[in-house]
């Protein structure tokens, strides 16, 4: 009988992870996307309200996350460096890290994409509860046409050539 409790036990708490890993996003893709405003570790602002025409991609990481630290040499190379349009946006948002701590994460990785600190995770609360790295990408009408949280490089390369055929 207390093999079954714990056969119980076990199963209910294996769902309940599930459900709360299907459950992490707070908005899906055809939604219109949540505004915010933000200024970059460089001081520049950024105001996802004032860029309807442009398609805009933006990640959210921590620099503890394994596999985010995999997916931003990606980021660094397969966008920021590769995609020049003036009708494409990035940001990258350190979710729950000070600027302090994402301008040395910037200058430990070399890494050269715009950067902004979500110190209080109030901007990643607008999209998801939980699971980084998250990507999504906005369309012109500032739709969300793409949003999807891990990193394997096959998903990478579909949003890449996702993001290029929007431009």
């Amino acid at each position: 009988m207390n093999r079954i409790i714990w056969l119980f036990i076990i199963a209910a708490m294996a769902t309940k992870t599930l459900a709360q890993e299907v459950n992490s996003d707070k908005v899906k893709v055809g939604d219109a996307a949540p505004v915010f405003k933000i200024q970059t570790i460089d001081g520049q602002p950024f105001d996802l309200a004032q860029l309807k025409g442009k398609v805009v991609y933006i990640n959210f990481f921590a620099t503890w996350c394994g596999p985010c630290m995999k997916e931003l040499p990606f980021v660094e190379q397969e966008i920021w460096k590769n995609i020049s349009n003036p009708n494409f946006v990035m940001l990258v948002i350190g979710r729950e890290h000070t600027p302090e701590e994402l301008m040395k994460f910037r200058s430990d990785k070399g890494f050269t994409f715009p950067l902004a600190a979500d110190t209080k995770r109030e901007i990643f609360d607008k999209y998801a509860t939980q699971n980084i790295p998250r990507n999504l990408v906005i369309d012109k009408m500032g739709k969300i046409v793409y949003f999807k949280h891990g990193f394997t490089e096959e998903e990478f390369q579909q949003m890449v050539n996702l993001i290029k055929g929007l431009l």
